[in-house]
């Protein structure tokens, strides 16, 4: 049986990238970045091949200019094809850009990728100020456009409340919490995300 996840967030800067890089090594998935922009330091497919050790396939578009997919493309003067945007086969994990309704190009948000996919999305929510207005916007984005969502998983210092009421409101299952690691190695967020997810809930 094939396992595929798409992970998306609330928003930019949340940790995305670190909870793709835990949930591909503990499942072993290969990971896929369809569009990566900005490429000063290191790309989100580099930090998932050192922390997690997985396969890494290559980004279909790899832009310079650190901005939206869309905005970048057209500094960068590319023409991303969204068409040509279709996700390898087999076992995968997915990683978006940024939140669910950033534009991958000026007629298409990334939300309209993951419905046309049909995927089940993993929603990557920070637990500070603002998380619940964020995170039902955001699964409401998703539910509006027919995305499969497999479940919300939280990244910060716990909030009770507020992951709860988010999980009760929305009816989407949550997952669980990874908390800030510091140091961040392979190590480390290899034991976090066993501590605080249960692998179970992913198959």
């Amino acid at each position: 049986m094939t396992t595929r996840f798409i992970v998306t967030g609330t928003g930019t800067g949340i940790g995305k990238t670190v909870f793709s890089a835990a949930l591909a090594g503990a499942l072993g998935l290969p990971y896929w970045k369809p569009i990566q922009s900005g490429l000063a330091n290191e790309s989100d497919s580099e930090a998932v091949a050192r922390l997690a050790g997985v396969p890494i396939h290559p980004e279909a578009w790899r832009l310079v200019t650190p901005a939206s997919p869309h905005l970048a493309a057209e500094i960068d003067g590319v023409t991303i094809d969204a068409h040509a945007l279709v996700p390898p086969p087999g076992d995968l994990l997915i990683e978006g850009a940024g939140g669910a309704l950033v534009p991958v190009t000026r007629t298409l948000l990334y939300a309209d990728l993951f419905a046309r996919w049909q995927v089940p999305v993993i929603v990557c929510a920070r637990t500070a100020l603002g998380t619940i207005n964020h995170s039902l916007l955001t699964i409401e984005a998703l539910k509006a456009r027919a995305v499969p969502i497999h479940g919300i998983a939280f990244i910060g210092d716990a909030a009770e409340d507020s992951e709860a009421i988010i999980s009760e409101i929305s009816g989407v299952r949550r997952l669980g919490r990874l908390p800030i690691i510091d140091p961040l190695t392979s190590e480390t967020l290899a034991d976090a995300f066993k501590a605080n997810f249960d692998p179970a809930d992913f198959l």
